[in-house]
C-alpha cells in the first residue's frame, strides 16, 4: 500500500466521519423541533383553555375585573412570545401567576368551587399544565443532547462548518408553572 493509498483511504474515514456527525447533528436538530413542538401544542392548549375558565369564573365573581383583565394580557403576551424559548418561558411564568389566582377564588365563591363547569375546566388546567412539564423535560433534553454535540470535539467543528448552533433551554420559574392542585380549590 503506497502513501496515496494511504491519503486516499484517509480522506474516505474523514468523509465517512464527517458524514455520521453531519447526520447525528441534523437528527438531534429533529428532535429539538419536536420537543418544541409539543411544547408549543400544550401551551396553545392551555392558552384556549384560559378564556373559558375567566367566563366560568366571571358568572361567579363579577367583581374581579381587574384579574380578568390581567389574565387576559398575559395571556395575549405569552401568545405573542413565538417560538424564543426564553422568552416564551418568562411569558408563560408571568401568565401563571393570576392563573393560579384565578383559581384560588374557588375558595372565596362556594358557587363557584360547586360548578361542575369550574371543577372540569380546573382538571383539565391541571392535566394541561402536567403535559407542558413532560414536553418541557423532552425538550431540554434534546436541547442538551444538541448542545452536546455541537460544542464537543470533533463534531463542533462539523456542526460550525455547516451552521448547527446551540437552543435555549425552556425554563419557567417553577413556583409559577406549578401545576394547580384540583384538591385544594375543590376540596376534595
Amino acid at each position: 500500500m503506497g502513501a496515496s493509498d494511504i491519503f486516499i483511504l484517509t480522506l474516505v474515514v474523514i468523509a465517512v466521519s464527517a458524514a455520521i456527525i453531519f447526520n447525528r447533528l441534523v437528527g438531534k436538530r429533529q428532535m429539538v423541533k419536536n420537543g418544541w413542538s409539543d411544547i408549543d401544542v400544550q401551551l396553545k392548549r392551555r392558552a384556549d383553555l384560559i378564556p373559558q375558565f375567566v367566563n366560568t369564573v366571571k358568572g361567579y365573581a363579577k367583581h374581579e375585573r381587574a384579574l380578568f383583565q390581567e389574565v387576559a394580557e398575559k395571556r395575549n403576551a405569552a401568545l405573542a412570545a413565538g417560538a424564543n424559548p426564553t422568552a416564551r418561558g418568562n411569558a408563560e411564568s408571568a401568565l401563571s401567576a393570576p392563573v393560579k389566582r384565578m383559581i384560588a377564588l374557588g375558595e372565596d365563591y362556594p358557587e363557584l368551587k360547586a360548578s361542575d363547569n369550574f371543577l372540569e375546566l380546573q382538571r383539565q388546567l391541571a392535566e394541561t399544565e402536567d403535559k407542558i412539564e413532560m414536553a418541557r423535560r423532552f425538550y431540554n433534553g434534546a436541547v442538551r443532547d444538541l448542545n452536546t454535540l455541537v460544542t464537543s470535539v470533533p463534531s463542533n467543528f462539523i456542526a460550525r462548518m455547516t451552521g448547527f448552533r446551540t437552543h435555549d433551554y425552556f425554563e419557567a420559574d417553577e413556583r409559577d408553572r406549578a401545576a394547580p392542585s384540583v384538591a385544594a380549590v375543590s376540596g376534595s
